[in-house]
């Protein structure tokens, strides 16, 4: 059945893993630590579900920390060696600021939603330069709000004054691409840059 497609005016990225790499393992593993180090630091931060905590922003970084430690006070040395610059964690995608720059010239507006920590924004700014080319956007901690809360969703809506159906949202995790269909948005899943690029044309062509 031939559902309508409404126009797609405005195309929403996450960032992770879209727009620039979350490349905790490479970062973590560039310090040189063994393998037992490596597991016990990556279950106390990124696995922990106190993880999120640090992309809602409602913690300071040294509550983070204090709360990163707890989880395994056997590796607070490297904890602390670790999180005093993740400028690493963050790797530049080259393709990131052509492809808004393109959407944006065919005269899309284009914007982020993602889960972001306050301190990954400000050590990771050089990777993120395509910030400075997207219309606006929300970083989960500026709202103490994490995908797939619903709120994240209407509230960039509600800011940007969007229509939900004349946006796609572009995630590389189904469950925050769900979160957004469900608000009313088109979605896509984003698995490699060919096969998001070709899905999102095939969108904004049937939109037509």
């Amino acid at each position: 059945e031939g559902r309508y497609i409404e126009m797609i005016k405005n195309i929403v990225f996450d960032i992770g893993n879209v727009l620039a790499g979350f490349i905790w393992q490479d970062f973590y593993r560039s310090f040189g630590y063994s393998e037992e180090i490596f597991e016990k630091l990556s279950d106390a931060t990124v696995r922990s579900p106190f993880w999120n905590e640090m992309d809602r922003g409602k913690l300071t970084d040294e509550q983070l920390l204090d709360g990163f430690i707890q989880n395994d006070p056997s590796i607070e040395s490297e904890i602390r060696t670790v999180f005093q610059n993740i400028k690493g964690m963050i790797l530049r995608y080259d393709y990131a600021k052509p492809w808004i720059k393109e959407l944006k010239s065919r005269g899309y507006h284009v914007y982020v939603i993602s889960n972001f920590a306050h301190k990954a924004h400000a050590e990771c700014i050089e990777a993120l330069d395509f910030l400075d080319e997207v219309d606006g956007g929300i970083l989960s901690y500026q709202v103490q709000l994490i995908k797939p809360a619903p709120e994240i969703y209407r509230l960039l809506c509600s800011k940007y004054d969007l229509k939900a159906e004349e946006c796609v949202f572009i995630d590389d995790l189904a469950k925050n691409v769900d979160a957004a269909m469900k608000e009313g948005m088109q979605g896509i899943i984003f698995q490699t840059l060919e096969q998001a690029k070709e899905d999102l044309e095939k969108m904004l062509s049937e939109g037509k």
